[in-house]
């Protein structure tokens, strides 16, 4: 198991949960760190249900933004799934300004994404 160091990660059932360390991803180094284990998580680990909590996480750049995109590709090439929760409503505009909320599946809360995953 790799140690991260942007993410916790945590396993219920099938399903992987990704928390974010970080409060503000903001800078490109850790951005590129934090995109290095999440696609690990897909490409070395094998992980087809992930679910980013972003609980605490107040601002994501749009280099974040662009992670995001790429691990959701990623993901389902891999014939995986991948959810989201607990997006602060500033950060939820921003998705949904981008139309990205209409690419990802955003949940209100954790449980409600992990029962989504059934």
């Amino acid at each position: 198991m790799a140690t991260h160091r942007r993410i916790d990660v945590s396993k219920l059932g099938d399903v992987t949960i990704v928390r974010f360390l970080d409060k503000k991803i903001l800078d490109e180094a850790g951005i590129l760190e934090l995109g290095a284990e999440l696609f690990g998580l897909v490409e070395q680990d094998n992980r087809k249900s992930l679910l980013l909590n972003f609980v605490g996480v107040e601002f994501l750049s749009s280099a974040a933004l662009g992670k995001l995109i790429t691990l959701d590709r990623k993901v389902k090439s891999n014939k995986g799934r991948m959810k989201m929760s607990n997006i602060r409503p500033e950060i939820l505009e921003v998705f949904q300004i981008t139309k990205l909320n209409k690419i990802f599946d955003i949940r209100k809360d954790e449980a409600e994404a992990l029962s989504a995953f059934a």
